[in-house]
């Protein structure tokens, strides 16, 4: 694309602009390159036009932004726009020519559940014959199924990687994607430009206040899915639903507790094998089988079939579809054990309203003691839910572990602190305190029995533990692994 043509497509003024051809967009001057635009974007600490000449020094073409700062000049063209983190989107799109209006797009949102609604949703697509991509927090899938990673620079994609990984699936074949869309993401316009045609909103609890504010703010900024996207998928069982109806085209409602909608559940039961239970649904009616633990996991399933079923999948694929998921890394994942250990599961359960639904489930299928570990994230990262995540880890568990997670540069004893005060106030003494996270892990699988489930809570897939001064690698399920051959291992005498 040649920067004119650019600028026409962010229905800028015309202007006398320089023929040059444009390569990409960024806002990182770090990543701008020769034949970039550079998006100067005014954050918190930084004001990007303080890097106009490093990126020209790059080889960038021209610079996007909202206004140069009093006594600043540009050497390079310098088109002003009225939002420059919705122009960084719009060019980004622009610039890979739309791709997504050259598929069929889900987007799920929602505080809890969005991961698996999305791996679902996924799968399901997948059984009926569409070739479906994925970008989700635990990586990103073409239609080949192999899971992906970012770059560690991109940890959380911006608009360009968006739209780019969008084009690679169009040129890969697929005729399907699937987004999880975080608050953040909506906020910030990562995903503007996305042409949705269905919406999934999961639930809503309280969540990233640090950044929003208030939980008002939070939704304020999920609904936008919701209104953008020509179908939404809403949970009737979610008292924020009210404030949806209405706001899409069309809509279909679900409910795992009962509540009058299109997708229902009814008589759930929840076995070793997973779940059962028989769904009432615009396709008619069917018994559905999910390999999976965890009742609130009927709810997810619920959505990514009426998704999928909004896309074309028939009850015979959807049927299927589920009896074959396999699940979601780090999402209640079971380790492979041979019976006579503990049962120990991964799960990414990190605010008390999901960490309460993990426990609950856990304890319908535990006949002996249910051990939970669990952290709570430092930094500016909401402080408010570290003692109720100690509450709810010492009442719902026959005990409780604290250990660090993701502590950055909060004081972890700080935070441990608050853990073992939710749990005090709330009278009980039913926790241990291991400030090293693999070590707890040990300690934890060291002392359940066979019969007993360890939860280990808070991380999930995520592959870094972030400290004051370091980031570690980390891999929970290999240290879990670890500590479970430990614990099968004969003593040495």
């Amino acid at each position: 694309m040649r920067l004119q043509a650019l600028a026409a497509a962010l229905n800028l003024p015309p202007t006398d602009l320089p023929d040059l051809p444009v390569r990409g967009v960024t806002h990182n001057a770090d990543w701008a390159g020769p034949g970039d635009v550079f998006v100067a974007i005014r954050g918190a600490r930084f004001d990007g036009h303080r890097f106009i000449e490093q990126v020209r020094q790059a080889g960038a073409v021209a610079v996007l932004g909202e206004g140069l700062p009093d006594g600043l000049t540009s050497p390079l063209p310098y088109l002003r726009v009225p939002d420059a983190r919705a122009a960084l989107a719009d060019a980004a799109a622009a610039l890979e020519d739309q791709p997504s209006r050259e598929l069929r797009v889900v987007g799920v949102t929602g505080t809890d559940g969005k991961t698996t609604t999305a791996w679902l949703t996924r799968h399901l697509l997948r059984a009926a014959g569409l070739k479906t991509g994925l970008l989700s927090t635990v990586g990103y899938e073409l239609p080949d199924g192999e899971l992906r990673h970012f770059p560690a620079h991109f940890t959380t994609p911006e608009a360009p990687q968006v739209q780019r990984t969008l084009r690679e699936l169009v040129t890969a074949g697929a005729d399907a994607a699937v987004l999880e869309a975080s608050s953040h993401a909506l906020a910030l316009e990562r995903v503007r430009g996305v042409d949705w045609d269905v919406a999934v909103w999961t639930h809503l609890s309280r969540e990233h206040l640090d950044f929003h504010g208030t939980v008002e703010g939070y939704f304020a900024e999920k609904r936008k899915l919701v209104e953008r996207a020509r179908h939404a998928v809403l949970n009737v069982d979610d008292p924020w639903t009210a404030q949806l109806t209405g706001l899409a085209p069309e809509e279909t409602m679900y409910s795992a507790e009962g509540a009058r909608a299109d997708w229902t559940a009814h008589d759930i039961r929840e076995g070793a094998g997973g779940l059962d239970w028989r769904v009432t649904s615009p396709l008619g009616d069917f018994q559905a089988h999910l390999p999976m633990i965890g009742r609130f996991n009927v709810a997810n399933a619920l959505a990514g079939m009426a998704a999928a079923a909004q896309l074309g999948a028939t009850k015979e694929h959807l049927i299927a579809g589920l009896a074959s998921f396999r699940g979601v890394p780090g999402r209640m994942e079971l380790l492979p054990g041979d019976g006579a250990a503990p049962r120990v599961i991964v799960d990414f359960a990190h605010t008390p309203p999901s960490l309460e639904k993990a426990l609950a489930t856990l304890r319908t299928t535990t006949p002996g003691r249910l051990w939970v570990l669990i952290g709570s994230a430092g930094g500016p990262r909401d402080p408010g839910k570290r003692a109720p995540l100690g509450e709810v880890a010492s009442r719902l568990a026959d005990h409780a572990v604290f250990t660090e997670e993701d502590c950055r540069d909060t004081p972890l004893a700080d935070i441990l602190r608050e853990m073992e005060r939710g749990a005090q106030e709330t009278g009980h003494e039913n926790f241990t305190t291991i400030a090293d996270r693999a070590e707890a892990i040990a300690w934890t699988i060291g002392q359940a029995q066979p019969g007993d489930t360890v939860l280990l809570a808070g991380k999930g897939p995520e592959d870094t533990l972030e400290r004051a001064d370091e980031t570690l690698p980390w891999d929970e399920v290999a240290v879990a692994r670890a500590a479970l051959a430990a614990w099968a291992a004969p003593a040495t005498p």
